[in-house]
């Protein structure tokens, strides 16, 4: 990686910590969800980066992919346990983390689980560090704990422009027997739980990725693949953006989405659940293995 390139990830990670800070520092009850995620969007871009995905404000037994729609009226309650996943760009340099905040006070100890385990990964992560290894260093923190880690979610690669890149970061034992490189980004990033340590797709989509340009039939689904080609290249998209960026009918955005995923020209991040009742903790943070250590970027 070149002098250039780290520079623009260290400035990535350092706008992400404070978006993280702002998020800590406003998350209560009462505070609306909508208002919230601007707010950090926001931030980023005055901070001079951009979004490189929707804020994430995933509460209780959804783990992930819950971002709220551009009419939202939901806000916080007493009793949430919410996960912020905020992630920074600045020209496709890529840096992803989250924090769990928990407003009911009773999931203390879930909290713990998988923040230990992050910095048990931390720990054991060096160049040439087992892939498999930080599955197992992950696994056992959460399960010493009495808890489960989510199996079918993991951490991930992270290249310039793509978010989540090759390889997976396992949250469980794993036989992968890649090893940490250097000169490349990953996000770090446990789940524990109480639930069945399994996340399932909800019908619920407000997140989306541009694919490829395909022949669409409505005009107003080729202004959308054009500006989310241009805006956003592969990084994911939400429909909210859409209304600030675009002149258009609530009906005619609907259908226009509707048609490009059919298409194929487009897909859709459905919510992740975990069992009803059930809470899900994160803790998520991205390194830059160097040749000899690796570099926290967002603290």
């Amino acid at each position: 990686m070149d002098k250039k390139t780290r520079g623009l990830y260290i400035k990535s990670g350092s706008i992400l910590s404070s978006a993280l800070k702002l998020a800590q520092k406003n998350v209560k009850e009462g505070t609306s969800l909508l208002s919230l995620c601007e707010r950090i969007e926001s931030f980023i871009v005055e901070e001079g980066g951009k979004p490189a995905f929707p804020v994430n404000v995933s509460i209780n037994h959804i783990a992930a992919h819950f971002t709220p729609s551009f009419d939202s009226k939901d806000a916080f309650s007493a009793t949430d346990v919410a996960k912020i996943d905020i992630g920074v760009h600045i020209d496709g340099c890529i840096t992803d983390s989250a924090v769990t905040i928990d407003l009911s006070g009773e999931a203390g100890k879930m909290l713990e689980a998988s923040q230990g385990a992050l910095e048990a990964a931390l720990s054991a992560a060096k160049p040439g560090t087992g892939i498999g290894k930080l599955g197992e260093t992950i696994e056992k923190e959460i399960k010493k704990r009495g808890f489960k880690p989510i199996q079918n979610l993991s951490g991930h690669g992270i290249e310039e422009w793509v978010a989540h890149a090759s390889p997976s970061i396992p949250n469980t034992f794993s036989k992968d027997g890649r090893k940490l490189e250097p000169g490349r980004v990953y996000a770090i990033e446990p789940f524990a739980t109480n639930g069945e340590g399994m996340v399932h797709e909800g019908v619920q989509a407000e997140i989306f990725g541009f694919d490829e340009k395909r022949p669409l039939r409505s005009q107003t689904g080729r202004k959308i693949s054009e500006l989310v080609e241009k805006e956003y290249r592969s990084l994911p998209f939400a429909e909210r953006w859409l209304v600030k960026k675009m002149k258009m009918s609530e009906f005619e955005r609907k259908t226009a989405l509707r048609e490009l995923l059919q298409k194929k020209s487009i897909h859709a991040y459905p919510v992740l659940r975990e069992l009803e009742g059930k809470t899900v903790t994160q803790a998520e943070t991205t390194i830059l293995v160097e040749d000899k250590d690796i570099t926290v970027l967002v603290k």
